[in-house]
């Protein structure tokens, strides 16, 4: 499916810029609409009783985010910013998980750990699991300027995997360096997992295929470790439920989004 209609996640933390430059290099490349979606945590002014929205400090936030969004987004030919107009944990995630139904990728930041919590923890996860959509999540370290030129695509028989493998195809460059890495349970390998490869190729995608036969390792180790020695700078996953992810779902330990240090996209 072409690229044709961006949304990118935008709040006043120090990663949103990057979000930003990565979802504007990605607009350019497929001459894409792209919209920015400004949303964060605050509450309601309160003078006695009586709540007033939006509060100062949401307002001057808002105003920064649209005029960094104008001054990074203003040499595309469509670009939009909007404002989820809401503070609440509950009102952000359902707004966005909804809003982001309507694109063809959502680009949305990975929770960090800080002093101050601008979105809610599971904003990635859940606008995953709720929009039906692609969802690249940007980790809180580290500089992006691009993806799919070594991509890796974590491959298992799950209706996730399947649908990260194919929305993946979008973002990888047609002279990409691939790997699919099927990691499997011993004993447990299916005859049919190098036709991933297959799959790839077809769309002109040439990849290496990589079995590995999990022992003590985690899962989260093979993963890092593969997209480590690979210089991965995508990687595809399929998500079960909310937070896990279906590579775990056969008794292991179940990380999420939070552990990942490449860009990631998530499909459900």
């Amino acid at each position: 499916m072409p690229l044709k209609n961006l949304l990118v996640h935008l709040d006043t933390g120090p990663r949103a810029a990057e979000r930003l430059a990565l979802a504007v290099r990605l607009a350019e490349r497929h001459q894409a609409r792209l919209t920015g979606v400004f949303g964060q945590l605050a509450d309601a002014h309160r003078v006695g009783v009586v709540a007033a929205w939006p509060p100062a400090g949401y307002a001057e936030a808002a105003v920064a985010s649209r005029d960094a969004f104008s001054a990074t987004a203003g040499s595309l030919r469509d670009a939009e910013w909007i404002d989820l107009n809401r503070g609440g944990e509950d009102e952000i995630l359902h707004r966005l998980g909804q809003l982001a139904s309507y694109f063809d990728l959502a680009v949305v930041g990975q929770h960090e750990e800080t002093s101050r919590r601008l979105v809610p923890p599971d904003l990635a996860a859940h606008v995953c699991s709720t929009s039906g959509r692609p969802v690249l999540v940007i980790p809180y370290a580290g500089h992006f300027p691009d993806v799919g030129l070594r991509p890796m695509f974590a491959w298992s028989e799950t209706p996730g995997a399947a649908r990260a493998l194919a929305d993946g195809l979008a973002l990888t460059s047609p002279d990409a360096e691939a790997l699919v890495l099927y990691a499997y349970e011993r004993n447990q390998r299916s005859e049919y997992a190098e036709r991933a490869v297959a799959q790839l190729a077809s769309h002109g995608i040439a990849a290496q295929f990589e079995p590995f036969a999990l022992q003590d390792e985690t899962m989260m180790d093979v993963l890092l470790n593969f997209a480590s020695d690979h210089g991965a700078d995508l990687m595809t996953l399929g998500l079960s439920g909310h937070a896990g992810l279906a590579l775990f779902d056969r008794g292991r330990p179940k990380p999420t989004l939070r552990e990942l240090t490449v860009p990631v996209l998530c499909a459900c």
